[in-house]
């Protein structure tokens, strides 16, 4: 068994600091990364409710998509953010690795497509990302092409954390509940409860709204910030929102309500330096969630261990 002694669980030490400053050209680099693998998991995976065949999840060394159809075969890709590689396998043994590096969007998107051809695996994807302004088509994005390695590890080392915590969050609720997924449109990281009732229609929603919204949900997250949220934050919202849920106060006294986003938000930094940073998050999941399911009018006793 070989050790890394420079690489330590975050469960052990204290969690890593991520500045949005910091990283945020890696950031941007990254998502667009995550979109290329992503829309290969969209294409090659049949629609899951609330488009459930789409995200990745967090593993021991990064990302994966899990594994893909691909007629009688299945192929798996993982982004390994301990050694910086992108890995493509096969059920039949075949294996491929790019390096993960400082490159374009453009350059990275070529040799993947290009490794995923050399594995006899013809795939054609929509190039345009999804959920940003101005998005650029994949094979023509030279701007992005920032990639540090250690600001990678350390995201990678706290959603690892993150993970775990939304998995115990998750475990009590008997009712329809999501996996703890990536979403590499959104780049975020959540896990959503249902109540079990369709939610009312929503005029003038797309397709993807109404598919991901069809029924009522309180979803919580955690997102690398953007915007005006400068840094890490988790989050919480309710689908349809119901009445009075703004007004209600998160158990964690930094927690607070954006009025544009309809969403409860705790910075990572507070979670980070709270006495216990668990704790700290699962009081904002348990009482932002107590909130929607009591304003709701949600079967508890059903849903719930």
């Amino acid at each position: 068994m070989t050790i890394d002694p420079g690489h330590s669980s975050p469960s052990v030490q204290t969690l890593p600091a991520l500045p949005f400053d910091s990283w945020k050209d890696t950031l941007a680099t990254l998502h667009m990364w995550t979109q290329v693998i992503g829309k290969v998991r969209l294409e090659l995976c049949p629609l899951v409710n609330h488009w459930w065949n789409v995200p990745l999840y967090v593993t021991v060394r990064g990302l994966t998509t899990s594994p893909m159809p691909y007629g009688d075969r299945t192929i798996e890709v993982c982004f390994d953010f301990i050694e910086h590689k992108l890995l493509i396998d096969s059920c039949e043994g075949e294996h491929c690795e790019l390096a993960l590096r400082a490159q374009s969007v453009a350059e990275f998107y070529q040799s993947f497509m290009a490794a995923l051809s050399g594995l006899g695996v013809a795939v054609k994807i929509w190039t345009t990302p999804c959920e940003i302004p101005d998005p650029i088509p994949f094979e023509k994005d030279n701007v992005h092409s920032s990639y540090d390695a250690e600001s990678a590890h350390q995201f990678w080392r706290l959603l690892a954390w993150v993970d775990s915590v939304f998995k115990e969050f998750r475990a009590p609720f008997l009712g329809k509940v999501s996996p703890v997924h990536f979403f590499w449109g959104s780049f975020d990281l959540a896990v959503t409860r249902f109540s079990g009732r369709r939610a009312p229609d929503r005029p003038g929603a797309d397709s993807i709204t109404r598919e991901a919204y069809s029924h009522e949900v309180s979803s919580a997250g955690f997102w690398p910030g953007g915007g005006d949220i400068k840094g890490p934050a988790f989050y919480s919202y309710a689908s349809p929102e119901p009445a009075g849920y703004a007004e209600q106060r998160a158990l964690r006294a930094s927690a607070f309500y954006h009025p544009q986003m309809k969403e409860f938000l705790l910075m990572y930094d507070d979670v980070r330096s709270a006495d216990s940073p668990k704790a700290a998050l699962m009081e904002f999941l348990q009482s932002t969630y107590d909130a929607a399911a009591n304003l709701g009018k949600w079967d508890r006793k059903a849903l719930e261990r």
